[in-house]
């Protein structure tokens, strides 16, 4: 998969897809079995703060992912982890398109799965907006997934895959900006953005942040200044220069991999797109040691350490069961064999 496409995968969660569309996109399950290409799970011990986690030995559990890099790196994660707990793993990561992901797990052919607080509010939920607040976002779609669904949230990473925007290094200390309330000190013809033109018209997209932010498209940003990109090209097109503020998604290899620096949202604009493992809820009940084995591994996700992993993919073309397996010896989680 490439990371175009990735991409593509990535907006169609933020365009906020009603719930019953949704549905309706995933009811191919049904009819023809889940389409998947998961592949191979590495074999490894668990270690370190997961070696007093009490055994699954004999548990099948079947773990999903949607395909995109990010996620399936998340899903090798979760296999690694559950197979070197004794469970017996059915890997389905790696699943065509959100809706058909959900409605796997809602329909019980998915045990367990990462998601997006912010995709499930909004995608799956039927919420017009997101929430910024982190813990608001959390709990509001915590609570109501387990009422409707029967899907428990365990505690979320501290990783926030949302919109962002991006500036070279070089170009952050030029003009002494680090968060996106700096934009109403920066001179007006230095006000330059690309962006991907969904975002764009999006009524919790460019436009209302700009607002939020004191600088409003048509008289302190220039509509001249504004340039309409594919997603995937706006990352190259800030570090070339060819403007100062590109849209991005807070995750994204590419931010690494071009020394790019994400801005501060300080005014907390954009959802919370945290990720969290999802599972339902009559197998948690009996395997309630599966919130233990995740917990420090969740701790762990940051923005950061998502951004290195998405390069060596995204980037650097590892297999993600590579990176996933690497990432937790690395951390003393697992070791291999």
């Amino acid at each position: 998969m490439t990371a175009r496409t990735s991409r593509r995968a990535r907006l169609t969660q933020r365009a906020g897809v009603p719930a019953v569309a949704a549905l309706a996109a995933g009811a191919l399950l049904s009819g023809c079995g889940l389409q998947t290409s998961g592949g191979f799970l590495p074999a490894a011990t668990l270690a370190g703060p997961e070696k007093d986690v009490k055994p699954m030995t004999g548990t099948a559990i079947s773990v999903g992912s949607k395909n995109f890099s990010e996620q399936i790196l998340l899903g090798k994660m979760a296999g690694i982890l559950l197979q070197a707990n004794g469970a017996k793993v059915t890997d389905l990561t790696n699943i065509p398109g959100s809706a058909s992901a959900r409605q796997a797990q809602v329909s019980g052919q998915i045990d367990l799965e990462w998601e997006y607080t912010g995709t499930a509010w909004i995608s799956y939920l039927g919420h017009a907006n997101g929430i910024p607040d982190r813990e608001k976002q959390y709990s509001s779609v915590r609570d109501a997934d387990l009422k409707a669904n029967k899907l428990a949230w365990l505690k979320p990473a501290p990783m926030n895959n949302t919109y962002g925007f991006a500036t070279t290094a070089a170009t952050a200390k030029r003009l002494g900006i680090s968060k996106l309330s700096d934009l109403s000190k920066v001179p007006p013809k230095e006000r330059t953005f690309c962006v991907e033109s969904e975002f764009a018209s999006r009524n919790d997209g460019f436009q209302p942040m700009l607002k939020r932010y004191g600088v409003p498209l048509g008289s302190a940003v220039p509509r001249g200044n504004v340039k309409t990109l594919d997603t995937g090209a706006i990352y190259e097109a800030t570090a070339q220069g060819q403007c100062n503020f590109g849209e991005v998604y807070t995750t994204d290899g590419r931010i690494q991999s071009l020394n790019l620096k994400v801005m501060e949202d300080d005014r907390k604009f954009f959802p919370a797109y945290n990720v969290a493992v999802v599972v339902r809820q009559p197998v948690l009940s009996k395997n309630p040691q599966i919130e233990k084995l995740f917990a420090p591994v969740a701790a762990k996700l940051d923005d950061t350490t998502l951004r290195h992993l998405n390069a060596k993919i995204d980037v650097d073309g590892q297999d993600p069961a590579k990176v996933a397996m690497d990432w937790l010896v690395q951390e003393g989680f697992v070791k291999r064999g």
